[in-house]
C-alpha cells in the first residue's frame, strides 16, 4: 500500500512539473507618459519575438523562468524573468523608463566683463565641433571613418573651370572615370556590413543558437556565410532587429542544410 502511494505522489510531481515547463502565450502591457508601439519583446530563452501594438499590448509564448527582453529608442532596456505566478495568471505589464539625456555640468561663478571677447575667453563653453577641424568644408556631424573620408576626398576637391560660362569639378571626375569612387563606395559599403554582422552577432548570438545550435568552430562561417547574401546590405539599412533575427535564423537553417550536402557528396 505504502509503495503505491509513493508511485501515485511521484506520477503527481512528474505531472506538475510537465505543466509549470509548458510554454504557451502571454498578455504583455507596456505602460509609459509616451508612445509604446512598435517596441521589441525578444524572448531570449526560446529565440521569440514580437512587437508592441499603438496601445503597448503584445503577446508572445513563454514558460516559466524565460527571460524577455524589452528595448526601443526611447526606453531604458529592460530584462524580466517570467515567474510562474505570471504563468498562472497568464498576463503582466512591465512600466517603461525614459531614456533621459544628462546636461553637461553648468560652472556657475565665473565674472563678466561686458566684453565679448574678453567673457568668451573666460568662460568653460565648448564650442561645437567645426567641420574645418575636421578637413571636411560644410561637414558638422560626426567624424567620418578613414574609408569615408577617403571616399569624400575622392568626390570632392578643386573646382576646374571649361569655357567661359561652365565649370566642372576635373578631380570628381577623374576619380569617376578612373572607377576609383566606385570602388571607394563598395569598400565604405561592406565596412557598414562589416560592423552590422559584427552587433548583429554581439547582441543576439545566443538568442539565434538557443534552439538550433552549431558548433563554435563553425559559427564564423556562419556569419561570413549570412553576411554574402544579396539581400543583407538592405537588411542593416532598414535598421531592422526583428527582421534581422528572422533572417539569421533561416539562413542558419539554409547553411546547415548546405553543409550537409557538401559532406555527401
Amino acid at each position: 500500500m505504502k509503495k503505491t502511494n509513493v508511485l501515485f505522489f511521484f506520477v503527481v510531481f512528474i505531472i506538475a512539473l510537465t505543466s509549470n515547463a509548458q510554454t504557451k502565450d502571454l498578455n504583455g502591457q507596456l505602460i509609459a507618459d509616451d508612445e509604446v508601439e512598435g517596441l521589441h519583446i525578444l524572448n531570449k530563452t526560446s529565440a521569440k519575438y514580437t512587437v508592441s501594438n499603438e496601445d503597448g499590448s503584445f503577446v508572445i509564448p513563454a514558460k516559466a523562468l524565460d527571460t524577455l527582453f524589452i528595448s526601443g529608442l526611447k526606453y531604458e532596456n529592460q530584462e524580466l524573468i517570467i515567474t510562474q505566478s505570471i504563468m498562472d495568471l497568464g498576463s503582466f505589464s512591465v512600466q517603461l523608463i525614459e531614456k533621459i539625456n544628462e546636461l553637461d555640468e553648468v560652472i556657475v561663478g565665473k565674472i563678466l566683463t561686458g566684453s565679448l571677447e574678453s567673457d568668451l575667453e573666460n568662460s568653460d563653453a565648448k564650442t561645437e565641433i567645426n567641420f574645418y577641424d575636421l578637413g571636411i568644408p560644410g561637414y558638422k556631424g560626426k567624424p567620418l571613418t578613414q574609408n569615408e573620408r577617403k571616399l569624400h576626398d575622392a568626390d570632392a576637391g578643386p573646382m576646374g573651370y571649361i569655357g567661359l560660362g561652365g565649370s566642372v569639378n576635373l578631380h570628381k571626375l577623374l576619380n569617376r572615370i578612373s572607377g576609383r569612387t566606385k570602388k571607394l563606395k563598395e569598400i565604405v559599403a561592406l565596412d557598414k556590413e562589416d560592423n552590422c554582422i559584427e552587433r548583429l552577432r554581439r547582441e543576439y548570438e545566443e538568442a539565434i543558437f538557443k534552439t538550433d545550435t552549431l558548433a563554435d568552430s563553425l559559427k564564423n562561417e556562419y556569419f561570413y556565410f549570412c553576411q554574402e547574401d544579396e539581400g543583407f546590405r538592405a537588411l542593416c539599412e532598414e535598421n531592422n532587429d526583428l527582421k534581422a533575427i528572422e533572417f539569421l535564423q533561416t539562413k542558419l537553417k539554409a547553411y546547415k542544410k548546405n553543409r550537409e550536402s557538401v559532406t555527401k557528396d
